[in-house]
């Protein structure tokens, strides 16, 4: 039924030919929109992989999954394009960021009403999760959901208005509904009972309960047939490869069922999909997941006619009642079996199943799916009203800034397959002056954000375990204490290394175990920060505290329940505490006489135990003190102005100017994104971004540190000129600051902060909440 309200259509989510169900989802879908309308319909496909995908002339423009930047150019282009509506497909897992942010910024960004469909609607979401699913409600112009439950929990623990809902099920082709029979010669099954499960592979599917089912229902059934039809998920591929599959090949063998099982190890077409349903006389989902939304593999064996047995999920639970399928609970393979044995002892109730399932299914074609979408389109239209500006201008305070892209080039040229060297002449690695632990630990915590990012390879894997290496053949087992320096030639240079090599290797480990994905890694380094972590407490340095501290609570995000590694962390707190109130005055609220290096690192430690104990003395202690150490380090300008080390800032001395070091930036950019992931102000990510800045050029002398032709950075500022050595401190240094200001800005603090901002001016008709800009 054509439109003229609606010219052009854009399609954002997965795509055809991405193997997975968003992507097929959304290809089905914009191909029944296309046929049921006039309008132009274009897709916006979210890419997992660098090379992306050979898609069809429809696919207008690309979004690399982990790219900030490319949610808001997509944005802009739709914005340009002329385009009425846009159809977002949301699924937690197929965008950047954490709890899949990244779509915010694209919300945020776009003039034109968005539909958004909701593939999964969490009862019980996470705090990152929550987040997201509130903004992306205030933003999103209607929602569609494919079941009542999911409609009922979206409204219930989200808040969201009844009447900015609709409930569309889940699509399917009109397949041919005919007997069994007609298609079982096709695959040489005929005369055999066939039960089938199709999808992407992945453990959740529960495929091994149905696999021990099978010898109790060989016993009546001696030809029976499990077809388990699809590839192993992708991503499933890249982080083990065949290891599920090949499991369940082995558990077959095991349990004496080879004869009855077939595996298809591949991505099926529709056409060739359809025959596969009609060949079964059953279909069977054994999902292990209660809040499954919606399963559009269940959608089309269903709308196919199929007797289905299915665990309980939300989906199943709904679409099988009154006698439309059998539920049986989850993970059960006796209730499984028994269920197998009765629909096919009863032809009779089977094919009553199939004949209900076959009516409903009706309703849930492609044709009738698209006419109830093409509706919610014209209804967002009407919603959004006549505010649309979709080439309004939009101003630096309601946009994150722009920031380098991460170049790793000078990092590899000063690594070697030891480590990392620590100084350069000019760009050139200096290997007289050989390795350091310092440096090597810091390179390590800079891989493991990258993977966090979503920008790992091979090459920065092979790195982070040559930095790994070295961290733990630094690590002198005998006193628990880590070497810092080493020769060119692999020769220690001393017994025993300095404490703050010793923190910043703790802080080094404590992160492979918390944030890195590598099972390897997070082992090794459990088992070496256990060794390391008592000799950080045994110093007396506070910086040594400091970075410990930073480690445990990387270390706590994973292991949040060992107990005497909280402790530690306490203990390290109350002495950093006892020396603040030892030192602090009204006009000097800092830990010692003198604030010489690395100085916001102790605010930074304080800041994050607070929180993480909620103490909010302390917190309140690392955000004071984090205050005044802005103040100190801010030039009469407004730049951010490290404390020189050239005299370092004293009482009633004036504050040395130079020489200005990168670690310095590094720190407070640090601090001040902990300070606002902990206090929500504005003004620290605005502190954030003046340290950063530093590096850019907006110094005393107007000059870049960060030397974009090479990927390095210059050893600091000096008085009359910018050293031009790129050692490996300052790089890192830079990196570092630049991997965090990244995660800054694909945050939820940050997103929610502006997107609350951008909704009270693009959605005028909707509820809006105050918010404060934030340059």
């Amino acid at each position: 039924m054509a439109n003229s309200a609606l010219t052009k259509i854009a399609f954002v989510g997965d795509y055809l030919p991405r193997k997975c169900g968003i992507a097929t989802f959304t290809h089905d879908l914009r191909s029944a929109v296309a046929d049921a309308s006039s309008a132009e319909c274009v897709v916006v496909p979210v890419d997992d992989i660098a090379e992306g995908y050979d898609y069809g002339p429809e696919v207008s423009f690309q979004i690399p999954e982990q790219e900030i930047d490319a949610y808001r150019c997509a944005a802009d282009f739709l914005n340009f394009s002329n385009v009425d509506v846009v159809s977002l497909q949301h699924e937690f897992g197929i965008f950047g960021g954490p709890g899949g942010s990244h779509i915010l910024t694209f919300l945020r960004d776009i003039r034109i009403p968005v539909v958004t469909t909701l593939h999964t609607v969490l009862s019980e979401p996470d705090a990152t999760q929550r987040q997201v699913m509130d903004q992306l409600a205030k933003l999103s112009t209607r929602l569609v959901v494919m079941t009542e439950r999911s409609r009922e929990t979206l409204c219930e623990t989200y808040g969201v208005p009844e009447s900015k809902v609709d409930l569309i099920a889940h699509g399917i082709p009109d397949a041919p509904y005919a007997d069994p029979s007609e298609f079982k010669e096709q695959f040489g099954v005929e005369g055999k009972q066939v039960a089938l499960t199709f999808g992407l592979l992945s453990p959740n599917k529960g495929i091994e309960y149905v696999l021990k089912a099978i010898p109790e229902v060989t016993k009546q059934f001696p030809d029976f047939i499990y077809l388990i039809l699809g590839a192993t998920h992708p991503s499933l591929i890249r982080n083990e490869g065949e290891r599920y599959r090949i499991s369940l090949e082995r558990m077959a063998k095991d349990l004496g069922i080879s004869k009855n099982v077939s595996f298809y190890n591949r991505f099926v077409e529709l056409d060739e999909l359809t025959k596969f349903i009609g060949a079964a006389d059953l279909y069977i989902t054994p999902y292990l997941n209660v809040a499954q939304a919606v399963s559009g593999t269940l959608a089309y064996a269903f709308g196919c006619g199929q007797a289905v047995i299915s665990t309980p999920y939300w989906h199943a639970e709904e679409l099988l009642a009154d006698g439309r399928g059998v539920l049986v609970p989850f993970a059960d393979p006796d209730a499984i079996g028994r269920e197998v044995i009765a629909l096919l002892s009863d032809d009779e109730r089977r094919q009553t199943m199939r004949d209900r399932a076959h009516l409903l299914g009706r309703e849930m074609l492609w044709s009738h799916v698209a006419e109830l979408y093409l509706q919610s389109f014209r209804d967002a239209q009407t919603n959004y009203g006549s505010q649309r500006k979709p080439l309004a201008v939009r101003t630096l305070n309601e946009q994150p800034l722009d920031l380098p892209r991460i170049n790793l080039e000078h990092l590899r040229r000063m690594s070697d397959s030891a480590g990392v060297i620590q100084h350069a002449c000019y760009s050139i690695p200096n290997h007289h002056e050989g390795y350091c632990t310092d440096d090597n630990a810091r390179a390590l915590i800079l891989t493991v954000l990258l993977e966090e990012l979503g920008k790992d390879t091979p090459e920065l894997h092979a790195l982070a375990s040559t930095y790994a290496a070295f961290v733990n053949y630094a690590f002198d087992r005998t006193s628990g204490r880590f070497r810092n320096f080493m020769s060119f030639d692999r020769r220690w240079m001393e017994r025993d290394g300095s404490d703050d090599s010793q923190g910043r290797a703790v802080w080094a480990l404590g992160t492979c175990v918390g944030r890195s994905r590598r099972l390897g890694f997070q082992a090794w380094a459990m088992d070496l920060f256990a060794k390391a972590l008592p000799a950080c407490e045994d110093t007396t340095s506070p910086r040594t505290w400091a970075l410990a501290l930073l480690g445990i609570h990387e270390y706590l995000r994973r292991m949040s329940g060992d107990r005497a590694v909280s402790q530690t962390g306490e203990r390290l707190a109350e002495k950093l505490v006892d020396l603040y109130d030892r030192t602090a005055t009204d006009d000097w609220p800092w830990f010692e006489d003198v604030a010489s290096y690395n100085n916001a690192r102790l605010c930074q430690a304080l800041i994050r135990s607070g929180s993480w104990s909620e103490n909010p003395r302390v917190t309140q202690i690392g955000i004071e003190s984090l205050r005044w150490l802005c103040e100190k380090q801010r030039s009469p300008e407004g730049r951010f102005r490290p404390i020189g080390c050239n005299g370092f800032c004293r009482q009633g001395v004036p504050t040395a100017i130079y020489d200005q070091q990168a670690i310095e930036a590094h720190a407070m950019v640090s601090a001040a994104i902990e300070a606002f992931d902990v206090a929500k102000d504005p003004f620290w990510r605005e502190q954030a971004h003046l340290a950063f800045d530093w590096f850019l050029g907006r110094n005393d002398h107007g000059l870049p540190i960060y030397n974009a032709s090479t990927g390095g950075c210059y050893d600091g500022l000096a008085e009359h000129q910018v050293n031009q050595n790129q050692g490996a401190e300052s790089t890192l240094a830079f990196l570092l600051s630049l991997a965090e200001m990244q995660r800054l800005e694909g945050s939820l603090p940050t997103l929610t902060t502006l997107s609350n901002d951008a909704t009270t001016v693009k959605r005028p008709l909707q509820e809006t909440v105050s918010g404060t800009h934030a340059s």
